[in-house]
């Protein structure tokens, strides 16, 4: 079996003995407890999903240990996530607290985007593993050496990197004698934004920024419109003739030509981006990515993987929504 591990994103608890038997080798959810929600409402989002209706995160510390119990019957770990981009002064010592009541559950592993909260938490001793969310911007290897002295065990890239830039970064840390997990986006969410710089919501109310259709080009030439990205909508199931029929595998961003490329550069796990997609698509997609890492076992070969993979995954047509864009053609 490769080496590159599935991580993939829990929306709740109910759907964490699914998405396990159908491959995910760990997972990453969001918290946000009562208290929290009375305390500062959604406009100060734990973890940059300002969302109370569907199911994008827990929010009972009751369910919390229903999942830790099904964590220790199961084995596969779930990282809990604590990524805003930053928060109020008053919030740490709360958050501190709060990560603290998740330890005492048996949930070790947080992802932070804020570096205050990171330097906040070594400096109350608190000795919890922490993995640098893609949104924290280690976009090269000076970015990441800076936050070496705090102790992360795992470097999440952003979705912008290249798997050259990766490859790099990694390689440097190795030559410094960092024993480090790395890990990189494979499906999903595919954002024209860079996270570490993105203040747009992610709520109920409004449409996500990151799903408009936009286009990119000069404003000095004649043809501006040279690029679109697709919103994510497609075909509804009417129009294709499909009553029950889930959206097409990576319409909203894939990195699975890359693997190859990401396994050479270090890469030990892809995160499959889910919290708050429907519970069918996310056990589709988990069961693609585990399909792509077994043909990438059997083929060798870069270019044989990519036709073999589109072939077996991609029949009706690759939906060309990649995160490495025109990096890894046939």
């Amino acid at each position: 079996m490769h080496t590159m591990k599935i991580t993939a994103g829990l929306g709740c608890a109910d759907d964490y003995i699914r998405f396990c038997e159908a491959g995910a080798d760990e997972c990453f959810c969001g918290y946000v407890s009562l208290a929290w929600a009375e305390r500062y409402g959604l406009l100060s989002p734990l973890n940059r999903r300002e969302v109370n209706f569907y199911n994008v995160q827990i929010g009972a510390k009751s369910e919390l240990e229903i999942l830790r119990g099904m964590v220790q019957a199961y084995g596969k770990r779930v990282h809990l996530t604590f990524n805003s981009l930053f928060y109020a002064p008053e919030q740490y010592p709360v958050l501190a607290d709060t990560i603290a009541q998740c330890m005492e559950l048996g949930f070790e592993s947080f992802i932070l985007a804020d570096p205050a909260l990171l330097v906040y938490l070594r400096q109350q001793g608190m000795d919890c593993e922490v993995h640098i969310s893609g949104e924290f911007g280690e976009i090269n290897h000076c970015a990441a050496e800076a936050f070496l002295p705090l102790a992360p065990s795992r470097i999440i890239f952003p979705r912008k990197n290249s798997a050259a830039d990766m490859a790099q970064c990694i390689a440097y840390l190795k030559e410094k004698g960092v024993s480090m997990e790395y890990e990189a986006f494979a499906l999903n969410e595919l954002c024209q934004f860079s996270g570490s710089f993105c203040n747009s919501f992610h709520c109920d109310e409004l449409g996500h920024l990151c799903r408009t259709p936009y286009w990119l080009g000069g404003v000095d030439r004649e043809e501006e419109c040279v690029w679109e990205l697709d919103s994510g909508s497609g075909d509804t199931a009417e129009q294709r003739g499909e009553e029950e029929a889930l959206p097409p595998l990576g319409l909203t961003g894939c990195g699975l030509c890359a693997l190859p490329e990401l396994g050479q550069a270090g890469i030990t796990h892809l995160k499959l981006v889910g919290r708050g997609n429907y519970a069918d698509c996310m056990e589709r997609d988990i069961r693609a990515v585990r399909l792509a890492l077994n043909i990438l076992d059997d083929v060798r070969d870069a270019g044989a993987y990519r036709k073999e993979m589109k072939r077996r995954l991609f029949a009706g047509g690759c939906p060309k929504q990649c995160y490495y864009l025109g990096e890894y053609p046939l």
